[in-house]
């Protein structure tokens, strides 16, 4: 059935929009008709025989959904009671490079793809345990969908406790947070100071405790082949640390690793360091095949984080001099939207596992607990981000400047492809510059000439797509009308990057410098035309 017509006040969320655009079964297959529009949250409820099924929403009720255009792509999506998204239309948009070049089916077939993704694995993830499919020549477009898809899915699904999920927006009211420093403020300690004050926490087995809680499961095949080794022999040792508090980071870590750590978590991510010696890995080798830890994972209340090998850096050595060896040292990344909170107590379950057959394995778990030190904390009065919509604020789809998070995680993901466009800027910059020294040398302007080429349209063309085109003017003179932002431009760098030394070159030498240089369309004429005249394809002279 097509979800019917809803009466809204001007100030009705934006879904309310878009209602009649979708069929009810399109985005929640479960349901028959659409129920309500909630007071307390901008959804539908869909329903099937008078109870709830999911509920429907639009994304730009909730997150930024800014596109390279400037303007909001709108997404219709729906998830169930369990956390898991149901349906994904894309209905509204006003991307340059969909109407006048990619064909929207593309768009719209990479977005319905989201249906059947689990937000409940999204939030032990931070948004990262799916495949990004990029369309190529829209992937500033296609990573606002992404992540507007899976941001706003985790905003609802916390709101309604889907799957289990727990808000992450913290009441108003006095709360707790770790303390923040000053560059170079940092105090430093050591090791022994931080394992006397529980900043570091140990789990220590031995083989005797292991075969013990083996024959505590009951499982006769699991008796019948205890651990080798004398009882008191090492199993692990194993100690956890929460170094995204600044003085424990800065103490296990150094200044130049902290300063890493610091550059690689996200806003609101926290990390912590885990180190091991003994018989037995706490990272074994199947996230080497897999990409997940299994033999371990943090717990916090009724919420777990499971580590990906994103979120995964291995640590050479440990800074204070008084610190133990230890075989394994390896950081983890603790996502923002895991509503992992560092002030509340949490453990560490490591699993161990023992063979009982050819490919039957049987396990048991063990617990090391942690709770930051008080010392590390500071109070602070927090108040609540959501709007009466329950939205990230009063009207996210109109703030672009609410995806610097994006376009920062984009610049990072691309710091190679950066590096070489730079260095390649640099290098022809040189040579306009001194160009009455170079073309001295006929056969080095020749040589130089063809390389640059290729690597215009090997790199720039092929490899990146960092094509400029009258897409990226009409998308800038559309921006300039409205409501401005560099943050959808920046969401492209290779492409903003061009588009700064273009017009920096335009002063200096006009437009020569793209149009003979840095335009890959331009590089495929010129060489595709040697190629044929080395082969004496007969020309044309006009």
């Amino acid at each position: 059935m097509a979800i019917g017509s809803v009466t809204t006040a001007s100030a009705a969320p934006l879904i309310s929009k878009f209602v009649n655009e979708v069929e009810v079964s399109e985005i929640v297959p479960a349901a028959d008709q659409l129920g309500r529009l909630r007071e307390d949250i901008a959804v539908y409820e869909a329903q099937k025989g008078g109870a709830v099924a999911g509920y429907v929403f639009l994304t730009s009720d909730f997150v930024t959904t800014t596109g390279y255009s400037g303007k909001p792509i709108h997404v219709v999506m729906g998830v169930d009671l369990q956390g898991r998204i149901t349906g994904v239309k894309l209905v509204e948009h006003s991307e340059p490079i969909v109407l006048v070049g990619i064909p929207e089916s593309a768009i719209r077939a990479v977005t319905e793809k989201y249906t059947g993704l689990d937000l409940v694995a999204e939030a032990q993830t931070g948004g990262s345990a799916h495949e990004l499919d990029i369309v190529s020549g829209a992937t500033v477009t296609v990573m606002v969908i992404d992540d507007s898809i899976v941001r706003a899915g985790l905003q609802v699904a916390r709101r309604l406790g889907l799957g289990g999920l727990k808000p992450s927006v913290a009441e108003a009211g006095p709360g707790l947070q770790l303390k923040h420093y000053d560059d170079g403020d940092v105090p430093v300690s050591d090791w022994q100071t931080l394992a006397g004050d529980g900043s570091i926490r140990s789990l220590q087995l031995d083989v005797g405790q292991v075969n013990r809680a083996f024959e505590e499961t009951g499982d006769d095949r699991a008796i019948r082949r205890p651990e080798r080794g004398a009882a008191e022999d090492t199993f692990i040792n194993m100690h956890v640390a929460l170094v995204s508090a600044p003085e424990i980071g800065r103490t296990l870590l150094g200044a130049d690793e902290y300063a890493n750590l610091e550059d690689w978590l996200e806003e609101g991510e926290q990390a912590i360091l885990v180190l091991g010696r003994g018989k037995y890995s706490f990272k074994g080798s199947g996230y080497v095949r897999g990409g997940i830890f299994d033999r371990i994972q943090l717990i916090q209340g009724d919420g777990s984080v499971r580590f990906h090998d994103r979120m995964h850096r291995r640590l050479g050595r440990l800074a204070p001099a008084d610190a133990p060896s230890f075989t394994e040292l390896d950081l983890f990344r603790i996502p923002a939207d895991s509503g992992f909170d560092p002030a509340e107590p949490f453990r560490l379950q490591l699993l161990v596992q023992r063979a009982v057959g050819a490919i039957e394995k049987a396990f048991t778990t063990f617990d090391l607990g942690y709770r930051t030190p008080d010392r590390y904390l500071e109070t602070v009065h927090k108040m609540p981000s959501t709007g009466k919509n329950g939205a990230a604020d009063a009207s996210p789809a109109s703030n672009p400047d609410a995806l610097s998070h994006l376009w920062e995680r984009i610049w990072r993901q691309k710091q190679v492809e950066v590096a070489v466009l730079l260095a390649a800027i640099g290098v022809l910059t040189g040579v306009f510059f001194f160009q009455m020294q170079i073309t001295r040398s006929e056969r080095f302007v020749y040589w130089f000439r063809i390389a640059f080429l290729t690597f215009t349209l090997v790199v720039l063309g092929w490899h990146a797509n960092a094509q400029l085109s009258v897409v990226n003017v009409l998308a800038f003179f559309n921006a300039a009308m409205t409501d401005f932002s560099w943050s959808a431009f920046l969401m492209d760098p290779l492409i903003f990057i061009l588009w700064f030394s273009v017009a920096a070159s335009l002063l200096f030498w006009g437009r020569g410098v793209f149009c003979g240089w840095l335009c890959p369309f331009g590089a495929l004429q010129e060489l595709t035309n040697k190629i044929a005249r080395y082969f004496r394809v007969p020309q044309i002279t006009v």
